[in-house]
């Protein structure tokens, strides 16, 4: 009886399925014929093989942004916090980004020479990074900002580089850092001659104007008793942002085989973690104490 049954159900897939109307499958076969052309508008915008892609994203409007917010001068921060915990959550997502550099309302993302995501694809690689730090600087925003209101949604840009050598790549982020350290010191004398000072804005430019560093770390130590190198140095370095390797020991429920109950076991294990440094990366030292970072340069 079983058997006869299934007999019958294999004869009447087989009916359904040759007696299918013919309308079906021809309207789906000229879908596809017809409109598939679309595809060939689409350009290939896969990054060069054997070469660093950088994505660095910037806040758009975010002098305006952070008024309305009312961000602290010179620095805030929740609002660095909240950029480098959105940086960590992008790294979680792709693995595949070995540095991230950032600092005030950029961060920059290094993907590694060899690559393959999104087929290195540079639309969707910009995109991922943008649409993955912008959800979550709003989701965790309240984390940081507590109950201070998110009065509108942040906006940010994005843009991809390539850089072909590790020299390159070093002085991409020499750079940044490099920009991080001049910006800083002069928001510092800056707020500290409106705030500290009773100066206006406006007379506070024209004084800061021409100056070197030296000028500006003298303002801030004879007239304001302040040491620049003893801010902090999320501050003056910005925040890096690298894989590392941490031993971690965890508690483990183990049965044991004669005895037949279980027992906590102590078990010490490696794990992968994005780890969070604030130091110089213009000079030796920090490559030298992570050589794992950069890859051989090609011949």
């Amino acid at each position: 009886m079983v058997v006869e049954k299934a007999c019958i159900l294999r004869r009447l897939l087989k009916s359904c399925l040759v007696q299918r109307p013919a309308c079906l499958s021809t309207s789906a076969t000229m879908a596809k014929s017809k409109f598939e052309y679309v595809r060939n508008f689409e350009t290939d915008d896969s990054c060069l093989r054997n070469c660093y892609i950088v994505v660095r994203l910037d806040g758009r409007n975010f002098h305006k942004f952070a008024e309305h917010h009312t961000f602290l001068k010179p620095n805030d921060g929740r609002a660095l916090g909240l950029m480098t915990h959105s940086a960590r959550c992008v790294m979680a997502e792709l693995e595949d980004v070995v540095i991230a550099y950032g600092q005030s309302d950029e961060f920059s993302f290094v993907f590694k020479k060899t690559s393959t995501l999104f087929k290195r694809r540079a639309s969707k690689l910009m995109t991922h990074v943008v649409s993955q730090f912008s959800s979550s600087y709003v989701f965790y925003w309240r984390e940081f900002f507590g109950d201070q209101p998110l009065l509108y949604p942040p906006g940010f840009d994005g843009r991809v580089v390539l850089y072909p050598s590790n020299r390159n790549l070093r002085d991409y982020l020499s750079w940044r850092q490099a920009d991080c350290i001049f910006t800083n010191l002069y928001n510092t004398v800056f707020w500290a001659l409106v705030q500290k000072g009773g100066l206006t804005s406006a007379v506070s430019v024209v004084l800061l104007k021409g100056t070197l560093a030296a000028d500006k770390n003298e303002i801030l130590f004879s007239e304001f008793n302040v040491n620049y190198n003893n801010e902090s140095a999320v501050h003056r370095k910005g925040t890096i942002l690298i894989w590392e390797r941490q031993e971690e020991t965890v508690k483990k429920r183990t049965k044991s085989p004669r005895e037949e109950k279980e027992t906590d076991a102590t078990v010490t294990r490696s794990r992968r973690r994005v780890q969070e440094h604030h130091c110089d990366i213009i000079g030796e030292q920090f490559w030298q104490e992570h050589p794992d970072i950069l890859e051989q340069d090609g011949p």
